[in-house]
């Protein structure tokens, strides 16, 4: 058997290795479509594709017009792999021996240091925000591939630092600019920032990234003068408020990294402007990051810290929001007795809350149908070790939750459609999952959330190895087309 010698160079860039269709072509060794993608979108010839894996033009140009030509030798998939420069992992081979070779060059950057190199003070916030947003502004292709490639923190590195949040906010030092907002002013950026949430919430996806950027570095800017006692307190929950919504838009559009920096910036200025409900939303968004990364201990130490720092000043459905943390966490742990306790305990704070107008606009969404979302997602989550016990009450919650919260939401209909339909794949009702699996890609469609596309990517392994069904397989090739685009 011919060795395999290290490759030319990595000849496909880190953009097109992290498209979750060309990754899931590359997992079934489909080269039809993995050629077809590469040619597509990496813009390499059949001819350079041929030369740079050692086989001819013409197969590879039998492989990408007859999907049935499946390359089984081992060799030839080695020699794809070296050639293009694709990671063993990706093609169920161990790693490639230049891959060592790329882990010793350096690192990505990701321009933010470890929260606790920064003492929590007002003039430290507003420097970490201008600094942030200053970086992310000017942010071109190459430093977003980079950021894309840095890793979320956990564990110790991501806790400790956070316990800044449960002590008294310090007085903020002496500027000599005076500053000139008035009452008025701050009223049109708390408006914007409603706006901007508002926004996300209904299409996600971080189209507007930019100018939630744009308009916080405009706030911090603010920050550096010596405005009014009660106006510098509005402008740390503005900026709160408009780093929470870029956290999301990050975390949405996949940067992991830096979506846990706007989250750090949005508990330093909640903390700073005296808005402990608000701190304990961030807390909260940040569990959901880290429970999305398989990491429920570091979620459920989030979730304390947040009812810790926030008691005696969060509203019920606060209250409630981070019950459902708690479950979720629970129940990724298999703890299904914890978890229904906390789910039960969300209902209760749920049932004690006043009118929507009474509480802060942040929370306005958490109602019923939220809970049912949340516990179906949950249920889900149990049904994929045990599907005849948990998956028709999965079914049933998600159900309720699409039925209550409707369209308007379009990232958490697109994640409870996808949800529905993994429910009837588990529970082996094929017809079921085809037809939930087309209204999913429809709803999917419909948001640029790169959430719901790694979902997506979740539900089309269950069509995986049904190929022979037509309606399966018409199913499958719709999941790969809306993630081909």
């Amino acid at each position: 058997m011919a060795q395999s010698g290290p490759t030319r160079g990595p000849l496909l860039p880190a953009e097109l290795l992290a498209r979750e269709d060309l990754r899931l072509a590359l997992a079934e060794h489909d080269f039809a479509a993995v050629f077809g993608l590469i040619k597509k979108y990496g813009g390499l010839s059949q001819n350079r594709i041929a030369a740079a894996c050692q086989i001819t033009p013409g197969k590879v140009s039998t492989i990408m017009s007859d999907s049935s030509k499946r390359i089984t030798s081992y060799e030839v998939i080695a020699r794809i792999a070296d050639g293009l420069g694709i990671p063993g992992g990706l093609v169920g081979l161990a790693p490639r021996p230049w891959e060592s070779t790329l882990a010793e060059s350096p690192q990505p950057i990701t321009t933010s240091r470890p929260d606790n190199d920064f003492p929590w003070q007002p003039e430290v916030t507003t420097a970490l925000a201008i600094q942030l947003t200053g970086t992310d502004l000017a942010m071109d292709r190459r430093t977003a591939t980079r950021l894309l490639a840095a890793a979320a923190i956990t564990g110790t590195a991501l806790l400790d630092p956070l316990e800044g949040w449960l002590a008294s906010p310090a007085a903020a030092a002496d500027r000599r600019r005076p500053g000139r907002l008035g009452s008025h002013d701050v009223t049109q950026l708390e408006a914007a920032a409603v706006a901007f949430r508002q926004w996300d919430h209904r299409f996600g996806g971080g189209l507007r990234a930019k100018a939630v950027l744009g308009q916080l570095n405009d706030t911090a800017a603010a920050l550096e003068d010596r405005q009014r006692p009660d106006v510098e307190r509005r402008l740390h929950a503005v900026m709160a408020q408009l780093a929470g919504t870029a956290a999301t838009m990050m975390w949405d559009s996949g940067y992991q990294r830096r979506a846990q920096d706007y989250y750090r910036l949005a508990l330093r200025s909640a903390h700073e402007g005296g808005d402990r409900a608000y701190g304990a939303n961030v807390l909260a968004g940040m569990a959901r990051q880290v429970l999305y990364a398989g990491r429920p201990g570091d979620a459920l130490e989030l979730v304390r810290l947040a009812q810790d720092g926030s008691r005696g000043c969060a509203g019920p459905r606060v209250r409630a929001m981070l019950r459902t943390r708690e479950a979720w966490a629970y129940a990724a742990m298999g703890r299904v007795a914890a978890f229904q306790r906390a789910t039960g305990q969300a209902l209760d704070e749920l049932a004690s809350a006043r009118e929507v107008d009474d509480e802060p606009h942040w929370i306005a969404y958490f109602d019923q149908a939220e809970i049912s979302g949340v516990t179906g997602g949950r249920l889900l989550d149990l049904a994929r070790t045990d599907p005849s016990t948990h998956a028709e009450s999965a079914a049933e919650h998600i159900r309720a939750a699409l039925s209550d919260r409707g369209t308007e939401a379009s990232r958490s209909h697109a994640l409870d459609r996808i949800g529905l339909a993994e429910t009837r794949f588990l529970i082996g009702d094929v017809p079921g999952a085809v037809e939930e699996t087309h209204r999913a890609v429809a709803s999917a469609a419909l948001t640029q959330s790169d959430r719901v596309r790694t979902q997506l990517g979740g539900l089309y392994q269950y069509t995986v190895g049904r190929a022979t069904n037509p309606a399966v397989r018409g199913a499958r090739d719709s999941i790969r087309e809306l993630l081909a685009n």
